[in-house]
């Protein structure tokens, strides 16, 4: 095994991650340590995102310990240390709240990072939680705002209320705390994530996406990824073994730091799960690749900057995309130049493109990344 391509010479850490996320609610110690078996020649990290692993201290240790052992790197999956119980009472409190671990994650962070060294990379804190907000899902931080800006700030004080905990062991224990998501990266990032990793899921757009994820990671000084995962709701699930290889090419190319597989064995497509063997051979050619070409990381830089107004909580999957997951885009006359504009770049410069937001934080920070700045209120030349 070859383990020290790309090696950063301050922390010998290497500085590109690519590898698999184990990610299933019921608990399988067996079945997680025969993934990390399959992979562990050609790739360098392991993502343990199962609750019924992290939820109990035995497990977690016997899991992380075999991780370890197999000389990957790894991140573990943590949620919200609380999980409400029963029915909201008279004033609008719930009877319960039930403490989901069988131990205080942050004392097993500490001693985590003391018994695995750098091997242990940091904290998956929550999944997704722009997703959640752009698609009223079950982790929706905002249900009403009165307007973008105050959406804005609902959702940076939310989030960061969900986070903190971690956040406060990354600053005790020098740990990254990381999520995936597929929107709204840049509110993410100002609510305190060191990393976001990019879907590249369903038919989105991966340049837009990259420009997206490592426009608001450059400017606000941070680290960013891709996460490949589901493309479809049944079988196959993921993209094919080909297209699997590209997407790990584009975000080795453009400069990510991590690039993860998603892999859900409780969905038995394969004895893996939604993995199959022409997904495990893209992963071994793209670590031949890697190792064959350390040269080509981060080849794609961009130098061109479009800046959204601040606050523009778009979804940009679409023209009709919603807005903060509480507006519809016709409801704000800038969509449609912004979606426009932004197309229109990216055809013309393509990976070279970064998309980032105007805010008064880091504007000086974002005059002084990119050669050419697009403002959505100026027409494009």
């Amino acid at each position: 095994m070859i383990w020290n391509f790309d090696v950063d010479e301050q922390n010998s850490d290497p500085e590109f991650f690519v590898g698999v996320e184990y990610a299933i609610d019921n608990h399988s110690v067996e079945d997680c340590k025969a993934l990390v078996d399959r992979v562990k020649n050609f790739t360098n990290l392991f993502v343990v995102d199962s609750v019924g692993i992290t939820f109990d201290i035995n497990n977690l240790n016997e899991v992380c310990d075999y991780v370890y052992d197999s000389g990957l790197y790894f991140l573990v999956f943590f949620i919200s240390l609380h999980e409400e119980y029963g029915v909201p009472t008279e004033d609008g409190q719930h009877q319960k709240l039930i403490f989901r671990y069988n131990y205080y994650p942050h004392l097993w962070i500490a001693d985590a990072k003391e018994k695995y060294g750098d091997k242990f990379l940091g904290v998956y804190a929550m999944d997704e939680p722009g997703g959640n907000q752009l698609d009223g899902g079950s982790f929706r931080l905002v249900t009403r705002a009165e307007n973008q800006t105050e959406a804005a700030e609902i959702y940076l004080e939310w989030l960061y209320a969900h986070t903190n905990y971690y956040i406060y062991a990354r600053e005790c224990e020098g740990v990254t705390v990381l999520t995936s998501d597929y929107g709204l990266y840049w509110f993410d990032y100002k609510s305190g994530y060191d990393t976001i990793l990019a879907e590249f899921a369903w038919n989105h757009s991966r340049p837009l996406h990259v420009a997206l994820c490592r426009g608001a990671a450059k400017v606000q000084n941070r680290d960013w990824g891709v996460m490949v995962t589901w493309t479809y709701d049944g079988p196959p699930y993921l993209v094919s073994g080909d297209e699997l290889y590209d997407d790990l090419k584009v975000a080795y190319h453009n400069g990510a730091k991590y690039a993860v597989i998603f892999d859900h064995p409780d969905t038995k497509y394969s004895e893996y799960g939604i993995l199959t063997e022409e997904h495990f051979d893209a992963l071994e050619d793209f670590w031949n690749y890697v190792n064959n070409n350390p040269d080509k990381h981060g080849i794609e830089k961009a130098d061109v900057a479009y800046v959204l107004p601040e606050n523009f909580g778009f979804g940009f999957r679409s023209s009709d995309d919603n807005i903060w997951g509480l507006w519809s885009a016709n409801e704000d006359e800038r969509t449609e130049k912004i979606w426009s504009d932004v197309n229109q770049l990216l055809e013309q410069y393509g990976s070279r493109l970064d998309i980032v937001y105007s805010d008064p934080e880091f504007n000086d920070d974002l005059k002084q990344q990119y050669d050419k700045i697009f403002f959505w209120n100026e027409t494009l030349n």
